[in-house]
């Protein structure tokens, strides 16, 4: 909002800083002066005004903020206006013109005033020097008036030719439907019930607090005038405003909340510029309607409270002289406290916290001296869940994973094979219609995206996910789920690559501190799921000592991988986290390398081609007891030279004691045990 440096001076009697200095006294102390401009004699400041301060879209309203800051009066440039008056009603009504206010909800006060007697002619110079400076074009004596004065108070009027109102009555009304109205900007705008007028006894006159029409215009011929001076309610204003696309000075002051006590002083300062510009001897009637008084506004100061809120203290003299300046009355005090009766121009004031505010804007936020916080720093409490998923992230990273963050929607295509999806409501596209049910689905289209590009992938990610129960309740769980792949892999080499996830996952959970696990059999659960994700033959579920089930790992389905259009095999873990981190310990139990040396046995089974590879495992491993240090696989073969549905399997086992070397006799003593206890399995035989 621009402002004029000479006109802000005129409120003084006292020089004021140079422009640039008030400039930047204004910033420390009230709002930010974006620039200062020099035009003719004057400069021009363009100052950022604070949208709940309305009090200060105006010239009064800076030499205000100023005369807080530099502790100057003010003149005082109220004229009196001697004038036949009717305050509060027009029950006794007047032979010049009569006010009917339809409702007073939405015009709080109406201050009008007839000045007869006029002659249209130029405004002086430094009325014309001043508007222009403030991008007010002057146009002609009556209307440079009354935007003068609504520069200067911030109160907006609006100025008719009393000869062209029908029947010398105003009424403050809303619009009919489909009424029209032709503005002084040439515009024809269509009104509705909605919108507030100004009317006479056949049509509306302006569109109030926004713009006058052209029915009663000032001309060159006018002689007699009516101003309007008025308070209306800022939301009907806004709504208005919003709805015909039209704002103005007028209805910017009037959409943030006026004093409507400045109706009667802004009319006053416009009839004592009529007479100046226009005739001295001009007959003058006043009217002002208002229902009432609106409440004083008071607040209670406590010294303590302020004290505590601004980190300094400020002397209850020093503190009562910053609110007198700024026109805020202390009509009580205590040793601790002051009650204060706040303008009522001042709306934005309704805590103790403001009137604190305001005190150390005027005393200087640069006075207050820096001191270090006193108060102990308690470190925060360790969040485990937290603390657990960065070493899961930091432990699958060192294995040359990516982490892969995804959307948590999903279309419905992506989750076809569960029974039950949990749909949002307002789904910003079909793309994003349901809350996904597991990680594996987006892992494997991210998968699908970047095959052509790379050899190998090795993806993780760790998330919630959505799921619904039987009964309906939707519940979500932060899931753990990672897969791996290779480029012109054979999906005849899955048990190698099994054991390549399988070693995976131990080393994962060695990490974690987990050391009583197994992987058992693992059998998709009918009710979750209508096609399993896993390859029925080649899926492990991961379990502990205790009995808690956290998770399982296995072959993708060829039927999932054929709708993705992956030939090679994909292998993927799928854990419960929120079961896993419970379970993860920091306390690990250090077992020294033996000092003996290992011995090494080879051994081919030749097993059903339904068996699964753990099951064999755990048989060896059971056979072998505590001797056995390691069994890993180390061939599959489902060949021609083998019977029609077996499978062969070579496996490594390492034999080792912690307390003396093991002879070759115990060696060949244990693996002629192991292998007699696989040939007892129905279906088995160890090939010699």
């Amino acid at each position: 909002m621009i402002f004029s440096y000479n006109w802000i001076q005129s409120f003084f009697t006292e020089k004021l800083p140079k422009p640039q200095a008030l400039a930047e006294l204004l910033e420390l102390h009230s709002f930010e002066v974006k620039e200062t401009k020099k035009i003719g004699r004057d400069f021009s400041l363009d100052i950022d005004i604070m949208p709940n301060r309305p009090d200060c879209f105006s010239h009064l309203g800076i030499a205000r903020e100023c005369s807080a800051i530099l502790g100057l009066k003010t003149k005082n440039n109220q004229p009196k206006i001697v004038s036949e008056f009717s305050f509060k009603n027009l029950k006794k009504k007047s032979n010049l013109i009569s006010v009917e206010i339809k409702d007073q909800n939405d015009c709080f006060r109406y201050t009008g005033a007839f000045v007869g007697g006029i002659s249209v002619g130029f405004s002086p110079k430094w009325m014309q020097q001043r508007l222009s400076v403030c991008n007010i074009q002057p146009i002609n004596g009556i209307v440079d008036v009354a935007n003068y004065t609504m520069l200067e108070t911030g109160q907006p009027i609006h100025i008719f030719d009393y000869d062209k109102i029908a029947g010398k009555k105003i009424v403050v009304r809303r619009a009919r439907k489909n009424e029209k109205i032709s503005a002084l900007d040439g515009k024809e705008y269509s009104l509705d019930q909605d919108i507030l007028v100004i009317s006479d006894e056949k049509q509306p006159l302006a569109i109030a607090g926004i713009k006058g029409g052209n029915i009663a215009a000032i001309d060159e011929k006018t002689k007699n005038i009516f101003i309007e001076s008025a308070t209306f309610d800022p939301l009907v204003i806004r709504k208005a405003s919003y709805k015909l696309k039209l704002k103005t000075d007028a209805s910017l002051r009037f959409e943030h909340g006026l004093d409507y006590n400045m109706t009667e002083s802004a009319i006053n300062k416009a009839i004592s510029f009529v007479k100046k510009t226009s005739s001295k001897d001009a007959k003058i009637f006043k009217i002002d309607i208002f229902e009432k008084c609106p409440p004083k506004k008071i607040i209670k100061l406590d010294f303590n409270f302020a004290e505590k809120l601004l980190g300094v203290k400020i002397s209850p003299k020093n503190t009562e002289n910053i609110l007198k300046t700024l026109g805020i009355k202390v009509f009580k005090k205590t040793n601790s406290t002051f009650d204060l009766e706040i303008p009522f121009e001042r709306g934005d004031l309704c805590l103790p916290s403001d009137i604190a505010e305001e005190i150390i804007r005027i005393y200087g936020l640069e006075r207050i001296k820096p001191t270090l916080p006193l108060g102990v720093l308690v470190p925060p409490q360790k969040n485990d869940e937290l603390f657990w998923e960065n070493q899961v992230k930091n432990s699958l990273k060192e294995m040359n994973f990516f982490e892969i963050y995804n959307y948590s929607f999903i279309k419905k295509n992506d989750g076809k094979n569960y029974f039950s999806l949990v749909e949002l409501e307002n789904p910003a596209s079909e793309q994003f219609q349901y809350l996904r049910p597991t990680l594996l689905t987006g892992l494997i289209e991210n998968l699908k995206i970047n095959t052509p590009n790379y050899k190998e992938i090795k993806i993780f990610e760790l998330e919630k996910v959505f799921q619904k129960s039987i009964s309906g309740e939707i519940f979500e769980k932060k899931m753990l789920s990672g897969l791996i792949w290779e480029k012109g892999a054979k999906k005849g080499r899955l048990e190698n690559e099994f054991a390549h996830i399988k070693g995976i996952l131990d080393t994962l959970l060695n990490n974690l501190g987990i050391s009583d696990y197994y992987f058992n059999e693992y059998k998709p659960n009918p009710s979750e799921m209508k096609l399993s994700f896993w390859d029925k033959n080649r899926v492990a579920e991961i379990s502990l000592m205790s009995g808690k089930k956290i998770g399982f790992l296995g072959a993708i389905s060829l039927d999932i991988l054929g709708g993705y259009k992956i030939e090679e095999p994909v292998m993927a873990f799928d854990i419960d986290f929120e079961k896993l981190w419970t379970e993860c310990s920091e306390e690990c139990e250090y077992r020294p390398a033996s000092n003996y040396p290992c011995a090494i046995r080879d051994i081919a089974v030749l097993v059903p081609r339904e068996t699964k590879i753990g099951e064999v495992l755990n048989a060896i491993q059971k056979a072998g007891g505590e001797k056995i240090r390691d069994v890993d696989l180390f061939d599959f073969y489902e060949g021609s030279q083998i019977p029609q549905g077996k499978k062969n399997l070579a496996f490594h086992i390492i034999f080792q004691s912690d307390d003396k070397t093991l002879s070759g006799k115990e060696v060949d003593s244990l693996h002629k045990k192991i292998i007699g206890f696989l040939e007892k399995k129905e279906g088995w035989a160890v090939r010699k």
